[in-house]
């Protein structure tokens, strides 16, 4: 995967309609649950620091500003008229790096149901890859004028909530079948093909995050997977960037993160509630993934002012707040975009 150039230009697209769209509903800095659930919007007037999550299944777009991606080592920089796919639960490292009073950042992050790929994939004449056709867990592309069309109609629902339960699930199979048929097309039936190294990875990220507290045993997850040990190695590193031991110990730092900002538990009950079982284990990888010792980190947490990245939780297991919400997050959720 190749550094991108800061994408400034969008080829001719108008982003405006997209960041009014959103600015109307995130007036001020934070990420926003909406009354769509799939879908988050995200502000910030200053650029942030690097924070540490997970990426999942779904579409991610900046209106306004400029973001960067570090994943296997690789800094990746994307912007206004260009769109990020992730198939699989992605370890990264993410944040703001233009971003203004006078231009804030503007993105949104739309979640992808994995049941509505499959029947829309069924549905659409388009090539169907091999099963043994190698592809990247992530991918960057520019926007096309229809899909940021349907993106920006999806946000402009929002100032409509009587009309979101009827419409919104149609403009989201409309998106959908748009990837399908663009250039993120390939990454993302990819994932549907049964049988495909892509497919058996994700069932046994899928478990992971529900287990991370358990002891974990490589050859079982290869077995889970229909794979040898060393082909799952393989597979795991090259969708995820990372060991199966090393996305374990990323969910359970980032649980315990949240359950002593949420829960107000110590490090060693956080530590012990996700599977550590020496405090000074758990302190010392929290303090290497993190920067900080875990109260030094927490604390850093509530004093910042602003919420430091726009990620798109998946351990937060948080409920979508109800229609015409507007309330920002109370604390960022650093296990999702």
């Amino acid at each position: 995967m190749s550094q991108l150039a800061r994408p400034h230009i969008t080829d001719g697209l108008s982003m405006s309609p997209l960041v009014r769209a959103i600015g109307r509903f995130a007036q001020t800095d934070g990420d926003y649950d909406t009354a769509i659930p799939a879908l988050r919007l995200h502000r910030r007037s200053a650029p942030t620091e690097p924070l540490h999550c997970i990426y999942n299944l779904g579409l991610g777009v900046v209106a306004q500003g400029d973001k960067q991606v570090l994943i296997r080592q690789e800094a990746l920089d994307y912007g206004p008229g260009q769109s990020m796919l992730t198939t699989i639960d992605l370890p990264v490292v993410s944040h703001v790096t233009r971003a203004s009073g006078r231009e804030p950042f503007l993105g949104l992050m739309l979640t992808l149901d994995v049941r509505s790929i499959l029947q829309m994939a069924s549905e659409c004449d388009a090539p169907r890859p091999r099963r043994d056709d190698a592809q990247g867990s992530i991918s960057f592309e520019r926007l096309d004028a229809t899909l940021l069309d349907a993106l920006t109609r999806l946000v402009s629902l929002l100032e409509e909530p009587a009309l979101v339960p009827r419409l919104a699930p149609l403009i989201q199979q409309e998106i959908i079948v748009r990837l399908l048929t663009g250039p993120h097309g390939q990454h993302l039936r990819h994932l549907v093909v049964a049988g495909s190294p892509g497919q058996q990875i994700a069932k046994v990220v899928a478990w992971l995050k529900q287990n991370f507290a358990q002891a974990l045993h490589v050859d079982e997850l290869a077995e889970r997977a229909h794979m040898s040990p060393s082909t799952f190695r393989q597979h795991f590193r090259a969708l995820t960037g990372v060991s199966p031991l090393q996305y374990q110990k990323q969910l359970r730092l980032q649980e315990a993160r949240q359950l002593m900002l949420n829960e107000n538990l110590d490090a060693g009950g956080a530590g012990g509630r996700v599977g550590y079982e020496s405090p000074s284990q758990f302190s010392r990888e929290y303090s290497r993934l993190f920067g900080a010792p875990p109260q030094r980190d927490v604390m850093r947490m509530r004093l910042a002012p602003v919420v430091t990245a726009s990620p798109r939780d998946t351990a937060s297991r948080s409920a979508a707040r109800g229609a015409g919400s507007r309330s920002r997050s109370p604390r960022p959720l650093p296990v999702s975009r």
